[in-house]
């Protein structure tokens, strides 16, 4: 092994002298470096985004809800208890939803009217809200949370007031809706079409807007894996007294998660094809070498080197090019895994544009999050591919005539 390890170094040196070979050999590392470098940003990438899903969409997304099928639910409390008896799940909230209308002057726009309960909302709506508007809601006026991108096209701002704009409910014949004057005690700032669509009151406005004399119309959890939200809401609606129209986050934000999923397959697509090219200039090199080098690997046939020793030099001498580049290609795709956000920042205050606009996205900058495991994936990969390039060279090697190369050499 060790005698394998030094003559593969000492062809690997003379290779330097070369300058064709040089530059292939240079090209073969320098690839699976560049490889290696730009699958970890985009990996981490996804990881970010999938990361952002999670720690912020489903914090103010209904991991699972609840609709009673005959009217509002009457005792929201007994079907709390009844839930959180399930392990997976980890928080209840009652909530009142209508449309509405809102309007501000001559601007008219629609909304998911939300009532909740401040003090038992464990869905981290909080965490965007500004000014403690979740208390300003238990005020005896009526007042409102709005999506901040509303409040924007509305020119609305903090302690603005506005009028809504209900529909009586159950009533067929046309009527004109009810209108309402409300106070704004906060700004939904979350970004994406929620800051666009969502406003919050609290259950008593609610139920008054809603013509509601008790209960609610929905029951939301939080659990434990959001992931599995389909399984705990079958599980928990089927203990329920009364039917109950079931939905969930997957259903109806989960395309963004099965896009990041689906960029992720992708990207591991890509990877193994990179590493492939990449791979091929080994296999150039390796042949090269072995052409150029008949004479010697013919003398050392002769002077009884065994044939697997033989494979051994040439795999040992790809390997080298696979190492190293998986080794630098790790360093600089880990630096700039870390530092993307900032990178991004940098590139759009010089470029004078947004990557992504955070009226239309959750996310106002590209997120970046780095895993060890997409480290060990990308660099296991680009390690295996070199060895697997380094098999028929290494196989044409023993190959050799010693008799006609030695010939062949005067």
């Amino acid at each position: 092994m060790v005698l394998s390890w030094d003559i593969a170094y000492r062809f690997r040196k003379n290779t330097a002298h070369n300058g064709f070979l040089s530059f292939i050999s240079a090209s073969s590392t320098i690839g699976i470096v560049l490889g290696c470098a730009v699958l970890i940003t985009a990996l981490s990438m996804m990881n970010g985004f999938q990361l952002a899903l999670q720690n912020k969409l489903l914090k103010v997304v209904p991991h699972v809800e609840y609709q009673r099928v005959d009217g509002p639910f009457e005792d929201w409390s007994a079907i709390a208890e009844l839930a959180m008896q399930d392990n997976a799940v980890t928080g209840v909230s009652p909530v009142i939803q209508q449309t509405a209308m809102v309007q501000s002057g001559q601007e008219f726009k629609g909304i998911m009217l939300q009532g909740i309960d401040p003090e038992t909302s464990g869905n981290g709506i909080s965490d965007f809200i500004k000014n403690d508007a979740l208390q300003a809601l238990q005020q005896a006026e009526p007042t409102m949370v709005l999506g901040a991108g509303l409040a924007r096209e509305l020119g609305l701002s903090f302690g603005d007031r506005l009028t809504l704009l209900i529909a009586e409910q159950g009533n067929r014949a046309f009527q004109a809706p009810k209108r309402h004057q409300l106070r704004i005690v906060g700004l939904f700032n979350f970004g994406g079409e929620v800051d666009h669509k969502n406003a919050y009151v609290s259950l008593p406005t609610a139920r008054r807007l809603a013509g509601i004399e008790r209960g609610v119309t929905g029951i939301q959890l939080s659990v434990r894996d959001v992931f599995n939200a389909d399984a705990v809401a079958k599980r928990v609606g089927n203990r329920l007294p009364e039917l109950v129209y079931v939905n969930h986050w997957m259903r109806t934000h989960g395309h963004l998660y099965r896009d990041i999923e689906l960029v992720r397959t992708v990207i591991y697509l890509v990877l193994v094809l990179v590493m492939a090219v990449a791979c091929f200039n080994i296999v150039s090199t390796l042949v090269l070498t072995v052409t150029k080098k008949r004479a010697q690997i013919a003398m050392l046939k002769t002077m009884g080197l065994e044939d697997r020793k033989i494979v051994m030099i040439f795999i040992w001498q790809g390997l080298q090019n696979g190492l190293w580049g998986a080794f630098l290609g790790t360093i600089v795709g880990a630096v700039l895994a870390l530092s993307l956000p900032q990178l991004m920042l940098w590139l759009e205050q010089l470029l004078s544009l947004q990557m992504l606009n955070d009226d239309v996205y959750f996310v106002s900058q590209i997120p970046s999050e780095l895993r060890w495991q997409d480290l060990a994936l990308v660099a296991g990969v680009a390690i295996v591919m070199s060895l697997l390039a380094t098999i028929y060279p290494a196989w044409r090697a023993t190959q050799v005539a010693p008799a006609k190369a030695l010939h062949g050499s005067h």
